[in-house]
């Protein structure tokens, strides 16, 4: 019984009892008592009266998911997983693990390691005593990680949801629920040596998923700390300077001017100087000009943000993407961790929406941070760790785009067998088939209807891509043969039955060759 029927029927009989000793004591007791015992009764029936049948109609409300979230078809999912096996398998090309974490943490983990960002954390209410968040990204999870393990080195990857309650922006791939695909490497090694194998993993898997043409731009923490100090910004207020700067790849120079003078406390002679170093971008060239400026050379942090991007394209020189990288000042990423170099990937052509061209942007980023395990670890001690995060929701927008113009086919199920029957009474025998072609490996399937129409048979395959079709007949199993289609062809021709597993992975096989070497 649910809930609801209970609470009446409580209501009911608590009614009628009070009704009862109302009749019963009206004899004995004063009137006042009277008059209070049906009150009490009155407010039990109207309770009552209140709660509607269990059979009522149920409120209408607005079938929706979440706002920043949505569902997936199975053509999207497929989509979806093809994207992440690229991934990965470019992860486990450069010798990566995989790990886990849980999808919520204690709330003190996370404060304090986004800045600005720690506004769009999502809390949870207290669970049995513990305080806890959803997770903002993969990085503060892994930091906590490795100090809870007492862990020193270690190249993983992690693919997994994240939540940020951010402004959605859907068609851009902008979600309050999305998956990020980490590949971090945590250890104390020779300088910018594991950072460019992190920027060189990027450009293999955005060559692998061939979404179009991408710039990978990188700049240093230090550097931008130097410039702020050489421009005269406070040194308390070079994260929230850094936070402004960041949002340039959004705002125009004036507005992200505005808000520095406005909100952040910087006076406008330093905002334009600052404003004439992040509109700079260039390679090797602009490093050695940089070198000689008259204000950075006399500043330490600067002198080392500079070194270390130096160093860092001479060995994106060796890693063959040189032509890719891009060091750009205007470059700042928001979140506090960072401590030395930083890079994103950028798309430099919009996707076209429908009928209008749109703006990706970014769609990967990360970078070195060598203080955020410390923070979790009871002596401070230091793992330094660099890692890059791909933005696969923004991949899978572009991707999407793509099937919705028509660019693309998408096949749901990997099905290469249709079992049919051409006459009635055959269940039997497509199921012994299907049960044969399972054991073999060779994914199949049939109709569930025990007599269905042949028609209906093979325009599911044409609708769904199977290539191949097994069709059964009186005639051909009285002779001991079957028939295989080519769906698209529709050709057809006879095999003894006995031969039908061998000659359908034949067949596969060779379709296989075929279609991957159209791709």
């Amino acid at each position: 019984m649910s809930f609801r029927a209970i609470s009446l029927v409580k209501i009911h009989k608590t009614a009628l009892r009070l009704h009862n000793i109302n009749r019963v004591l009206t004899k004995t007791i004063t009137t006042s008592a009277c008059c209070k015992i049906k009150e009490e009764v009155a407010k039990l029936l109207a309770l009552k009266a209140q709660l509607a049948p269990e059979d009522a109609a149920p409120q209408k409300f607005t079938l929706k998911t979440p706002k920043g979230t949505r569902d997936y078809t199975p053509q999207q999912m497929t989509i979806r997983n093809e994207v992440l096996q690229k991934i990965i398998t470019v992860f486990k090309r450069h010798g990566a693990e995989c790990i886990d974490t849980p999808v919520f943490e204690l709330k003190e983990v996370l404060t304090g390691k986004y800045g600005e960002d720690s506004k769009l954390i999502y809390d949870l209410k207290d669970q049995g005593g513990e305080i806890l968040s959803l997770r903002y990204d993969l990085t503060v999870p892994l930091a906590r990680y490795l100090a809870m393990s007492k862990i020193n080195t270690l190249k993983r990857y992690h693919i997994a949801k994240v939540y940020r309650r951010d402004n959605p922006a859907m068609t851009r791939g902008r979600y309050r629920e999305f998956y990020q695909c980490d590949f971090d490497i945590a250890g104390q090694y020779d300088p910018m040596v594991p950072d460019a194998e992190c920027l060189r993993v990027v450009s293999e898997i955005l060559d692998a998923l061939d979404i179009g043409r991408y710039v990978l731009k990188v700049n240093h923490r230090r550097l931008l700390d130097g410039m702020f100090e050489a421009c005269g910004v406070p040194a308390d207020n070079f994260r929230a300077t850094c936070s402004t700067v960041d949002k340039l790849d959004k705002l125009s120079w004036e507005e992200v001017r505005t808000e520095m003078i406005n909100e952040k406390g910087v006076t406008p002679e330093a905002a334009d100087k600052i404003g004439e170093y992040v509109r700079l971008n260039g390679g090797t060239e602009l490093v050695d000009k940089l070198l000689k400026d008259e204000k950075l050379s006399k500043t330490k942090a600067a002198v080392e943000g500079l070194e270390g991007i130096k160093l860092l394209l001479h060995y994106c020189e060796l890693f063959g993407i040189k032509d890719k990288i891009l060091f750009d000042l205007s470059l700042a990423r928001g979140l506090d961790y960072y401590t030395g170099v930083i890079y994103e990937a950028v798309l430099t052509q919009p996707i076209k929406v429908g009928n209008e061209e749109q703006t990706v942007g970014s769609i990967a980023g990360g970078g070195r941070y060598d203080n955020l395990v410390g923070m979790f670890d009871s002596k401070n001690k230091q793992v330094p760790c660099v890692g890059v995060s791909i933005g696969v929701e923004r991949v899978f927008s572009v991707l999407e785009a793509r099937l919705a113009a028509g660019a693309r086919r998408v096949r749901a199920a990997d099905v290469d067998v249709y079992v049919a029957s051409a006459q009635k009474n055959f269940l039997d025998e497509r199921m012994k088939i299907c049960a044969e072609l399972w054991s073999a490996g060779i994914k199949a399937e049939q109709s569930y209807k025990k007599n269905p129409k042949m028609l209906n048979q093979l325009q599911h395959c044409e609708e769904a891509g199977i290539p191949l079709a097994v069709v059964l007949g009186d005639d051909e199993v009285k002779r001991g043969v079957v028939k295989i289609r080519h769906v698209a062809s529709r050709d057809e021709c006879e095999v003894p039955r006995h031969q039908l597993v061998d000659e359908l992975q034949a067949r596969i096989a060779a379709l296989n060759t075929t279609l991957n070497g159209n791709k």
